[in-house]
């Protein structure tokens, strides 16, 4: 802030010396870091690019490549494979609306967008998702929501 308390007709005016952009969509971040390729390559196959470019708001609690890596090879692919069981386990690590992680410690249980229910627990100090997936990074700020990184993939109840 350059000069605080500027006084105009119809307020007052704080000066600053640069422009104030938004943060980037929930898929722009995505998109532009690199721990993300497979959750980024993931969102395409299942045509949910736009949803997280124009939706929300959104909780995302986002696998890292390394997150991914834990899960079979063949399981994966065949997930890739299926539009709509990768949709579902995508959408189980999305919750409508902005739950911050201050927030999020103090729920035990979330309904995600798939409609299932996660588990949410701290255990000595750490966000655990479903007794499986630490949160490893918190409150990773978009336009449209609220990005948590998390070191497993979640993988939605059996119907």
């Amino acid at each position: 802030i350059v000069a605080t308390d500027v006084r105009a007709r119809n307020g007052v005016v704080h000066v600053i010396d640069t422009v104030i952009t938004p943060p980037p969509t929930i898929a722009a971040i995505v998109a532009g870091d690199d721990r993300f390729e497979t959750l980024l390559t993931a969102v395409q196959a299942a045509g949910l690019a736009d949803t997280l470019t124009t939706g929300g708001p959104f909780t995302v609690f986002a696998p890292t490549d390394d997150a991914f890596a834990l899960v079979d090879a063949g399981a994966l692919q065949a997930l890739l494979a299926d539009t709509a069981a990768l949709t579902d386990v995508l959408l189980y690590h999305v919750i409508d609306g902005v739950v911050p992680a201050a927030v999020a410690v103090t729920l035990s249980e979330a309904t995600m967008k798939s409609g299932d229910q996660i588990g949410i627990a701290v255990d000595g100090g750490a966000v655990v998702l479903n007794a499986e997936a630490e949160v490893v990074a918190t409150d990773v700020w978009a336009r449209n929501g609220v990005i948590h990184v998390i070191d497993h993939v979640l993988m939605p109840p059996s119907p």
